[in-house]
Formats: C-alpha cells, sequence, structure tokens
C-alpha cells in the first residue's frame, strides 16, 4: 500500500519537477553576465566536438575550460569561456566580436574548410548563461518556432544552391525575473538564441592584416559598408535585428568561407510570470513537444501485457498447482499404489530440481551477482532522479549517479556471487569472487578504451583525458573490488540456501521435450512481452541519449521499470512451471536466458532506431552499436537475474508444500 501511495506521488510531480540543487544568482544592471559555449553536437555523426575546433572568435587570452565533474568528461561536455560581452539589462545593437578567416571557398575537387563540413554534418552549437541552456528560434515568413534541445545549428545548406552558409550573427534574448526582495536585481529565467546570416561588406581597421585561415581578429575592427539597419549607427532610432532586415531584397546570406565578420544583439525582457525555481520546466518537458498523454497510454499498453499475464498465471498456474497440491498431498490407495498411479508431473523431478546447473555453475553465480549490482544501481538511480535529487542543472550528475551507485553495488554483486555458488557446492570461491570483480567491468573500460580511440581518431570531445581514466581505475580498483570481496566474504560465511527437498546422486533422465518448450522458443517469447512493456519509453530514452533532448519522466519510468520487472518475473515463472511438468529440471540457465531476452530484443530493437539517425560514418557505427551492446549487454543480466530469483523462490515455494516420502 506505501508503495502504491508513494508511486502516485510521484506520478503527481512527472511534469518537470525538479530539486534546483543551485542557489540562484541575482545580478545587478550592468553586471556582467558570462555565455559560456559547450560541445557542438550532430545526429549525423553523433560524436561531439570542441567548440574552438572551428575557426570561431576567441576571449581575449584563449578560452578558459571550465571545472567539470567526472560526469561531464564522461558525457563529453567541455564548457569554455565566450568572447560575447553581455550586461545585465543593456541592450546590445549589432556589436562586433571579431573578424575571422572561415577559409577556402566550396569548389568541386577541392576538400572543403572545417566550417563547411560541419555545417554539412548537421552540428549545433550549445550555449549556456547563468547554467541554463540556450533555446533556439527559428524563423520564416509566416511563422516563429522556437526549440528547446539540441541547441542552434552552426549553419545552414541552401535549398537551391546545395552551398553552406555560417551564421555569423546571432540574436541574444535573455528574459529576467526581478527579485522581490531587491528589486534593483534580477535573476535570469530564459535564454534563447535566434541565429542569421548576413553578408557584411565591411572594410578592416589599419591594424587589420590578411589572417590565415583559422586566424581570429579582435573585436570592432570593421566598418559596414552596406550595413542593415540595426547595424547602421547613421540611424536616429537604434532597432535590432529582425527577420525582415536580414531578408530585405538585395541581402545575401554569408558563404562559410572567406574572411567573415561576425556580430551579435543582446535583447532583455522582462518575465514577472516565470520564476527561477521553474526555469527549467519548459526545457524539460520539451515545451511539451511530447505531451504526457504518450506517457500515459505506455503505463496502459505495460498494464494491459501485466494484467493479461497475471491472468494467465492465475489461469494455469494457481489452478493447475492448487490441483496439484491437493492430488500430491492425499493418501494414495492400494490400488493407486500398486498401478504406481501416484507421482506425475513436476513432483517427480523433486529429487533433481535443485542441482546445480549442468553447466558451469561459476559462470550463473557470476551472471547472477553482476545483474544484482546492476538491478541495485539502476532501481535506486531511478528513484533518486524520480524524487527530484538529480537535477538537470547540475550537469553530469545522472552519470555520476550511476558510476557511484554502480561501484557501491559491489558488495551486493561479491555477496549474491558468493551464496549461489555456494550453493551450488562450488569449491574456487576466490575464481568466482575474482571473475565478479573483474568481468563486467573489465567488459566495459576494454570497450571504453575502444570507443575513446575512435573518439580520438575523429577529434571528438567524447575522448576523455588521461587524469580521467585514472580516476576510474581508482573507483574500479580502490573502492568497487575490495567492495565485491567484502560482500563476497559474508556470503560465504552464511550458510547455503537450503531447499525443501534433498537433491538425489544420481540425475533423472529427462523426457523429449516438445518444440514449445526449446530454448529459441522461449527465447523469442520470454524477452517479447517485457520488451512490449517498455519499448515506447525506451524509445524516448534512445532519443535523449542519441539526439539531445531532455528526458525527465522519471516518475513515469519508475512505474515502467517495476512493469518490466514484474513481467519478466511473470513470465519467466511461467516457462519455469511449464519445464518442471514436463520433467525437464534443468531451469537455472533457462530461468536465466528466457527473463535476459529482453535484453536481445532492445539489442535488435536499437537496429530500428539507427535508422533515424541519419550517420553513415564507420566511426558512429562503432560509437552507437558499441554502447547499445553494452547497454543491452546490462539489461540481460539484470532482467536474468531477476528471471533466476524468482524461478528460485517460485520452486522453493512449491516444493515445500507437498509431502515426499
Amino acid at each position: 500500500m506505501r508503495s502504491l501511495i508513494a508511486a502516485a506521488l510521484l506520478v503527481q510531480g512527472v511534469q518537470g519537477f525538479y530539486l534546483p540543487g543551485v542557489n540562484p544568482y541575482s545580478f545587478s544592471e550592468g553586471e556582467a553576465v558570462k555565455l559560456k559555449v559547450n560541445k557542438m553536437t550532430s545526429q549525423k555523426t553523433l560524436l561531439p566536438v570542441d567548440y574552438y575546433r572551428l575557426p570561431f572568435c576567441q576571449p581575449e587570452g584563449g578560452p578558459k575550460m571550465d571545472h567539470e565533474n567526472l560526469g561531464e568528461f564522461l558525457a563529453g561536455d567541455r564548457i569554455e569561456s565566450s568572447p560575447y560581452r553581455i550586461n545585465m539589462k543593456v541592450d546590445m545593437y549589432c556589436e562586433q566580436l571579431c573578424i575571422s578567416n572561415l577559409g577556402r571557398g566550396e569548389q568541386k575537387g577541392v576538400s572543403p574548410n572545417k566550417m563547411v563540413r560541419a555545417i554539412r554534418k548537421n552540428y549545433h552549437n550549445n550555449w549556456i548563461v547563468d547554467n541554463i541552456p540556450a533555446a533556439s528560434k527559428v524563423e520564416d515568413d509566416t511563422t516563429v518556432t522556437t526549440r528547446y534541445w539540441q541547441g542552434f545549428p552552426v549553419g545552414f545548406i541552401a535549398k537551391d544552391t546545395k552551398r553552406a552558409y555560417v551564421h555569423n550573427h546571432v540574436n541574444i534574448e535573455i528574459q529576467y525575473h526581478s527579485v522581490e526582495t531587491e528589486p534593483d536585481k534580477g535573476r535570469i529565467v530564459r535564454f534563447t538564441v535566434e541565429p542569421f546570416s548576413i553578408k557584411h561588406d565591411f572594410e578592416a581597421s589599419a591594424d587589420d592584416d590578411d589572417a590565415e585561415e583559422g586566424t581570429v581578429k579582435g573585436f570592432k575592427v570593421a566598418d559596414i559598408t552596406n550595413p542593415i539597419e540595426s547595424c547602421n549607427p547613421g540611424m536616429s532610432a537604434k532597432q535590432h535585428t529582425r527577420y525582415e532586415m536580414v531578408y530585405a531584397r538585395g541581402r545575401e546570406p554569408q558563404p562559410a568561407s572567406g574572411r567573415v565578420l561576425f556580430t551579435y544583439d543582446v535583447i532583455w525582457n522582462e518575465n514577472p510570470d516565470l520564476h527561477w525555481a521553474s526555469r527549467w520546466d519548459i526545457y524539460l518537458s520539451m515545451d511539451n513537444a511530447i505531451p504526457a498523454k504518450v506517457h500515459w497510454l505506455s503505463i496502459l499498453n505495460s498494464l494491459v501485457i501485466v494484467v493479461v499475464l497475471s491472468a494467465m498465471i492465475g489461469a494455469i498456474l494457481v489452478r493447475n498447482l492448487r490441483r496439484d497440491f491437493g492430488r500430491y498431498n492425499r493418501l494414495a490407495s492400494d490400488e493407486e499404489k500398486a498401478e504406481d498411479l501416484e507421482e506425475f508431473g513436476w513432483k517427480l523431478v523433486h529429487a533433481d530440481v535443485f542441482r546445480p546447473p549442468s553447466f558451469s555453475p561459476l559462470l550463473l553465480a557470476v551472471c547472477c551477482g553482476t545483474g544484482a549490482q546492476l538491478f541495485c544501481m539502476s532501481i535506486l538511480t531511478v528513484l533518486f532522479s524520480a524524487m527530484g535529487f538529480l537535477s538537470p542543472s547540475n550537469r553530469g550528475a545522472l552519470i555520476m549517479a550511476q558510476l557511484l551507485l554502480y561501484v557501491l553495488m559491489g558488495s551486493v554483486a561479491g555477496y549474491v556471487t558468493s551464496r549461489l555458488y555456494k550453493t551450488f557446492k562450488g569449491k574456487s570461491w576466490q575464481k568466482a569472487t575474482a571473475a565478479v570483480a573483474f568481468g563486467f567491468p573489465g567488459i566495459c573500460f576494454g570497450l571504453f578504451i575502444i570507443m575513446n580511440i575512435v573518439a580520438l581518431s575523429q577529434g571528438s570531445s567524447d575522448a576523455v583525458p588521461v587524469t580521467t581514466m585514472i580516476v576510474l581505475l581508482v573507483l574500479w580498483f580502490g573502492i568497487s573490488t575490495p567492495l565485491v570481496f567484502f560482500g563476497a566474504y559474508f556470503g560465504y560465511k552464511q550458510e547455503a540456501i537450503e531447499f525443501p527437498v534433498n537433491t538425489s546422486s544420481i540425475p533423472r533422465q529427462i523426457p523429449d521435450q516438445p518444440w514449445f518448450m526449446s530454448v529459441p522458443f522461449s527465447l523469442m517469447v520470454g524477452g517479447i512481452l517485457p520488451f512490449g512493456a517498455c519499448f515506447v519509453e525506451l524509445y524516448f530514452i534512445l532519443a535523449s541519449v542519441w539526439t539531445d533532448q531532455y528526458y525527465y519522466v522519471f516518475a513515469f519510468l519508475l512505474l515502467v521499470f517495476g512493469i518490466l520487472i514484474i513481467t519478466c518475473a511473470e513470465i519467466t515463472v511461467l516457462f519455469n512451471y511449464f519445464q518442471l511438468t514436463g520433467e525437464n529440471y534443468h531451469w537455472w540457465w533457462r530461468s536465466f536466458t528466457t527473463a535476459g531476452s529482453t535484453g536481445i530484443y532492445v539489442f535488435l530493437y536499437s537496429f530500428v532506431y539507427f535508422k533515424q539517425l541519419e550517420a553513415n560514418a564507420f566511426a558512429t557505427y562503432v560509437l552507437y552499436f558499441g554502447y547499445m551492446g553494452l547497454a543491452s549487454l546490462g539489461l540481460f543480466l539484470m532482467t536474468g537475474c531477476v528471471g533466476v530469483m524468482s524461478c528460485l523462490l517460485f520452486n522453493k515455494t512449491i516444493f515445500g508444500s507437498i509431502k515426499i516420502d
């Protein structure tokens, strides 16, 4: 009952609820406001790159890196200073930033410059002001669209000429909310960037020598000879840059080549209705781009699957088990004893049902231990996120939480592995403990090294520095591994799991099984129902990971996660009952693979989702399928552990409820 009440309370807060996690900063009028730049992202390459890899204007003295946490490094974030000069409540009109040489123009048979390549790969800028990301405003002749994810594009490809043009002017629109206790101060609550491409014809100042490709001159360096209204100093009334000015007759966009003048406007507006504590809401809901109804339909879809499965269990298991218990526990007549009709069905395997698995008991114990570790990490991460403790304003917090919880749950992995391995009468406890301490983490770290090499070869900001690698190794060998051995020590000190029936010394022969009890069939059916219960939320999670969209409906995710676990347990118990009824007692590995096949379906679905990403580079294939394969393996281990534990509890219950002669 308490869990239902808690779930209801969590669902009430799904619309972007979070704990801000940082104190608000109030700016005085005229105070400098820092604009920071983050990595550039692309849906075509999936490889983020550093902002200053392109010949953008740089601040005096060069860009300075922000102090970043481990989660930001692992996410590829590279937050740096910028040359944009912004002051609280001070509007600016066509402020010049710098002149930059973008390189040679586009020609057939000639390799394009860096800017053109970035534009053709659809890279987007991601700027930050007062810790909130830039929304992107796009305007045309009839509509104005504001998007609160994925930043704004570096440039665009003209539909008619197919040439690349750079956005060399931006309107920086900032909304603020006046502080009630300090009327002369304000807090920033919204940050929007509207990019334009304006071909400025200009004459450089006397000290502006010809710059080489990739070099940048300082600000206020040119006189514009063909200014638009907002850039014309002779205008009596100052105006901000508007769409009509940029696309007036005779105006042309700026090609992504040659010497380019970068300019910007700053527009301040007061928003008395939007408070600082609610400024992230529109980002988390993505301006209601995905209505809550979609998530509710996902929940209802999942609940239908759970209800159908529960009805099957009620109709098949409960009725059959009640009949089996009545038959097995009643006293047999002399005729039945003479005809040997007393025992049939799953009771026949009572002396073999708890026999250790025939194939690698050590591997099964290690897989279950790792799955238990991942399960505890997942449920705690989703729970803390649903409660609002992992704030999106604290970048990298979610990855940090997952990493630290996984490390701390090493004791759970060691304990579960040792208890199961001791129950299987295993003797190589050092080998089992070492396998769980170094097995799955070793696979993750090895794949991470490969991905890092790929990112380095592509010049991506996804490549983490050596110091971050050292930190990961310290977490692995200094904290996780000792905790695994600590948990294993207590697990081996415990008695082996007690079973209600004894195991015979001679294994029973297993009769031929029908086709629907084969391994391929159980893998196919065992994974499709749990996958069907969660694939809608899986789509949104993949969109968050690979297309830089926000995902913060963790209350929905908590419900879907619970439904996924219940569905895995129910379908595995159902197959387990059919298997035992067919006198097949090899249920240990079967229960693990039946529930774990959900991970196989997730990996297969990743091929379907990949078609939406417009990616065609080999590095992108390696990055995407490498990480999706690792995530699917983790889900396979986690759901497999759920299947084994569910069947173990079920088998102990039913065999403890019958009389054995």
